[in-house]
């Protein structure tokens, strides 16, 4: 299983509704084991600097960036998806 990155900013509405969907889907055992780390950009500029990505939040599997911006509950079933293959 691949480890799911999540770049976010706190103040970001966009991010909040990530959250949120994250929250609802790693309630399903089909996803419950999948590793995310939620990076604060502001918290952690060196990470943040040295990935490729422009907006908030931006998700990464394994180094590979699969969302970035606004999202959608679809988008976050991709990222979790992409982390299983």
């Amino acid at each position: 299983m691949k480890e799911v990155q999540m770049f976010y900013l706190a103040s970001c509405p966009h991010c909040k509704r990530a959250f949120k969907f994250l929250d609802e889907l790693t309630k399903e055992p089909r996803y419950k084991e999948i590793p995310i780390k939620k990076i604060e950009e502001s918290e952690e500029p060196d990470i943040a600097n040295a990935m490729d990505y422009y907006y908030v939040p931006t998700f990464f599997v394994d180094h590979k960036k699969i969302h970035e911006g606004v999202i959608e509950k679809e988008d976050v079933i991709r990222v979790l998806e992409a982390a299983l293959t």
